[in-house]
């Protein structure tokens, strides 16, 4: 039999160590298959179960599954794994290599800042009546102006006018499949506007095998929320605390910090919770 470490962190915690979006980290994932991890990661049926393995480009390279499939970025794996890998090199700068690319994280204490990939972004292919349609929302409830944003994975950016239209927003699953991201999967962030540099957000994703689920704490999003000021006030700076997950027993408190110049980085405390090992017989020749 193989024996495999884990660890289990809670990331964007808000206090509370049972706070945050849960995240599983094996310490060594040499000798896992593909089909052994997505297995791992549908085992474990958290929103990302990730896999720490030796890299030549930076200190660690990671791999990302949700129960799914396979991610090239989120980031609250990041920052999770960030913890892990810093508790074995001691140093409060690391470089990730990911399937988006080397992702930097630095850490302070029990809280972890990533520095995204530069923002791409598009226009959304749906009016705001077809927007407002698949949130379950009037026209009226819509900001503009709705994006596609990608700093590592692509999501669908739609603002709102009020914390109340956000709270009311229930996406309807299958026209939210014709929303698909360019890898063919739903992603849908939502957001209200900022009240003393606080912001409140939702996020919306398609699970396997059909629905849609929602996500306690997103930090791919946030940094895409990060393009889409990029794209819509460029040359300003921005700095808001992301408020998440709240009303599903699992509040997450996220940094987003915008500098003048583009750089976008997400910040959050990672949570540690408790640590296993996983035995399995060696994998059968494909």
């Amino acid at each position: 039999m193989n024996t495999y470490a884990f660890r289990l962190v809670n990331v964007f915690a808000a206090g509370e160590v049972l706070s945050g979006n849960p995240l599983c980290v094996f310490e060594d994932g040499r000798g896992l298959t593909d089909a052994r991890m997505l297995a791992l990661a549908v085992q474990f049926n958290l929103s990302e179960t990730t896999f720490v393995l030796p890299s030549h480009r930076a200190d660690a390279r990671v791999r990302i599954f949700s129960p799914g499939g396979e991610f090239p970025f989120a980031g609250h794996p990041t920052l999770g794994t960030a913890a892990v890998v810093r508790e074995r090199t001691g140093t409060p700068r690391l470089t990730l290599e990911m399937r988006a690319g080397l992702i930097p994280v630095q850490a302070e204490g029990d809280v972890f800042t990533l520095t995204a990939n530069a923002p791409r972004w598009r226009a959304a292919e749906a009016g705001t009546a077809e927007l407002a349609n698949l949130l379950g929302l009037a026209e009226s409830d819509l900001d503009a102006p709705a994006l596609r944003v990608n700093t590592g994975m692509e999501q669908l950016l739609v603002p709102l006018r009020s914390e109340a239209a956000l709270r009311r927003a229930r996406p309807d699953a299958a026209l939210a499949e014709r929303h698909a991201n360019d890898a063919g999967v739903v992603k849908i962030y939502c957001w209200s506007p900022p009240r003393d540099g606080v912001a409140a957000v939702r996020f919306f994703f398609s699970k396997q095998p059909g629905g849609l689920a929602e996500d306690p704490g997103t930090g791919s999003a946030a940094a895409n929320l990060g393009g889409w000021l990029a794209a819509t006030a460029p040359g300003m700076a921005h700095r808001l605390e992301l408020h998440q997950g709240d009303h599903l027993g699992r509040a997450c408190r996220i940094g987003l910090d915008v500098a003048a110049d583009g750089a976008i980085r997400v910040s959050g405390r990672v949570a540690a919770l408790g640590r296993g090992t996983v035995e399995l017989p060696p994998a059968l020749p494909s």
